[in-house]
């Protein structure tokens, strides 16, 4: 309740402070249309469209002159006014009449003044004074293009972002947020480690390099890990499905934009953009009975979806990724306890990675398929499944799936920021759609309940966070090389050898830097590629058979019989990176 409370705090005061900067552009350059300018995450924003071009360099003045409205004391004042009034007052001002044209005439509309000389089409809430904005950290952070109404058959304005808090202490963990996050970009350090590129060939879709699929494949062994150890069996369905079925689906309707179709014998195909009417297809090739349920069956599939190019964000937002979806068929009376089990094999993933996570209910989306009452009745019964976990959560309105609301799970990294990663949808459409049926303990046939659900999500995204969230230096179990041998002369070149052989025979991903360099420069480059253990092999050690040892991050070695340090090694890769005590 207490961050709730603060979260509203924090977009009252955000929002005020775009009328705030809406006002000082106002004042500043000539003849600015203005568009919409609400709060978002960690600040506030508006769209505007202007005869100059605003740059960064123009900050400066911006901000001071924001900081010379605040203290001037000015009253935020409400007014309602009727629609041809609001006409008459934003005659200049095309966007807001546009705005205003799509209101019902009879309604009345909000206007806010700021001062004498500035006011806003805005439903509000805002503070009562800008001498409440005195204490608050702000400042301008950026500029980028925006649609009229998202629409780029529209016009291109300028949108200029600020960032607003509360507490002085906020904008300084945010700021340094920020600086580690251009560190940590994944686009970046996927290239400085050699893990993965996208080729212009290629838009949206990732080429993996060794190192990069060595990650991507210990991932998987992870994932068939715990499914097999939770009870799940895995399928592969095919890539492309014919049109019918899409529209059996329902996804022909609703998603069909975003479908990379052909045909073939005068036959219209879809590759698939999701693994659902596959899995369907393999549940109806048999029957089935109640004995089988819970019946837990789980893919890793390759999907293809037309996201716009100017979408793309790596590995973050690709045109090609791998889903690992599961689609568990079972009774009414199962959802609470499948649910409860899924809720602890997502805890178990995201612990494994330091990933701490909170959670949402989506509700029905306008875009939807089934009666309002079923809805109703899944909303109800995946609430009072949270609430029973002892589960806090947030009510997300109107973002489920268009086929059932569904629990998303956004995950927190180690430097704060959220990512929505894992979904728990529960589908009374989809069973329906295809005519899925059981035997029941009673001898009738019964449509099953059905749930989909992802842990990783994507699993390019999910590769994306944990470069991030590690910041490339990966715990042993995933990181492409775990151990680089590095020979300070050539008289140590065979037993270097011989060391990596050993740690190769024993499954440690292990390299050799023989080169003819300085030891300093050799550790240098083996700490820049992120490598968890530096063996350093001198004369002593290869006489007393022993390697002197540097861990990621550490400035200090430490010597190990040969022996024991292989031991260690398998030891922490068994533990997922934990090292043993």
């Amino acid at each position: 309740m207490e961050n709730e409370e603060k979260e509203e705090r924090e977009s009252l005061y955000r929002h005020s402070m775009s009328h705030v900067m809406a006002k000082a552009l106002q004042e500043l350059f000539a003849k600015v249309k203005f568009a919409i300018g609400p709060s978002v995450a960690n600040g506030f924003y508006y769209d505007t469209d202007t005869e100059v071009i605003i740059t960064p360099e123009d900050f400066e003045k911006i901000e001071n002159k924001m900081m010379e409205i605040i203290n001037k004391n000015e009253d935020f004042i409400r007014k309602e006014v009727s629609k041809e009034e609001a006409r008459e007052m934003f005659f200049d001002q095309p966007y807001k009449l546009e705005l205003i044209n799509e209101i019902p005439e009879n309604e009345k509309i909000g206007v806010y003044y700021l001062g004498s000389n500035f006011f806003d089409l805005c439903r509000g809430p805002h503070i009562s004074n800008t001498k409440m904005l005195k204490s608050y950290s702000f400042k301008l952070d950026k500029v980028a293009g925006a649609y009229w109404k998202g629409d780029s058959k529209n016009k291109m304005l300028q949108r200029i972002y600020g960032l607003g808090f509360l507490k002085k202490e906020d904008m300084k963990n945010y700021l340094y947020m920020m600086e580690e996050a251009v560190k940590r970009d994944h686009r970046k350090l996927g290239k400085e480690l050699d893990l993965f590129f996208i080729s212009d060939y290629s838009k949206g879709m990732p080429t993996y390099t060794s190192n990069g699929l060595i990650l991507k494949n210990k991932l998987i062994e992870y994932w068939r890990e715990v499914h097999k150890r939770a009870g799940y069996k895995e399928i592969e369905t095919p890539m492309a499905l014919n049109k019918a079925l899409w529209e059996v689906s329902g996804h022909w309707n609703h998603y069909k934009n975003n479908m990379y179709t052909f045909v073939a014998e005068d036959e219209a195909y879809a590759i698939k953009p999701m693994n659902c009417p596959g899995g369907m297809l393999h549940y109806k090739e048999r029957p089935h009975s109640y004995k089988e349920f819970p019946l837990r069956v789980g893919e890793l599939g390759k999907v293809h979806r037309h996201e716009a190019s100017g979408t793309l964000s790596g590995l973050l937002r690709t045109r090609c990724f791998t889903q690992d979806d599961a689609h568990i068929y079972m009774t009414p009376n199962q959802v609470p306890n499948e649910i409860k089990n899924i809720m602890e094999l997502i805890d178990e993933v995201y612990s494994t990675f330091g990933l701490t996570y909170k959670v949402e209910l989506s509700t029905m989306p306008q875009d939807h398929i089934g009666e309002e009452e079923e809805w109703q009745l899944a909303e109800k019964q995946l609430a009072e499944t949270l609430t029973n976990l002892n589960l806090d959560y947030k009510i997300n309105k109107g973002d489920g799936a268009f086929y059932g609301p569904k629990i998303d799970i956004h995950v927190k990294d180690s430097i704060g920021r959220e990512w929505q990663c894992g979904t728990i949808q529960l589908d009374m459409q989809m069973p329906k759609r295809f005519g899925l049926t059981y035997i029941d303990s009673d001898g009738e046939e019964k449509e099953p309940v059905m749930i989909h659900r992802v842990i990783y999500g994507s699993l390019e995204r999910m590769m994306a966070i944990l470069i991030e969230h590690y910041a490339g230096a990966f715990p042993l179990w995933l990181a492409p090389v775990q151990v680089k041998i590095l020979n300070i002369n050539e008289s140590q070149e065979e037993y270097s050898k011989l060391v990596c052989s050993l740690l190769e025979k024993e499954n440690i991903r292990t390299e050799s830097d023989l080169r003819n360099e300085s030891i300093n420069k050799k550790i240098r480059d083996a700490f820049l590629m992120k490598v968890p253990y530096i063996v350093v092999v001198g004369e002593k050690e290869k006489t007393n058979e022993e390697v002197s040892v540097r861990a990621f991050g550490s400035k200090e070695q430490t010597l190990y019989k040969l022996s024991d340090f292989i031991e260690e090694i398998k030891k922490e890769n068994l533990n997922r990176g934990k090292k043993s005590k």
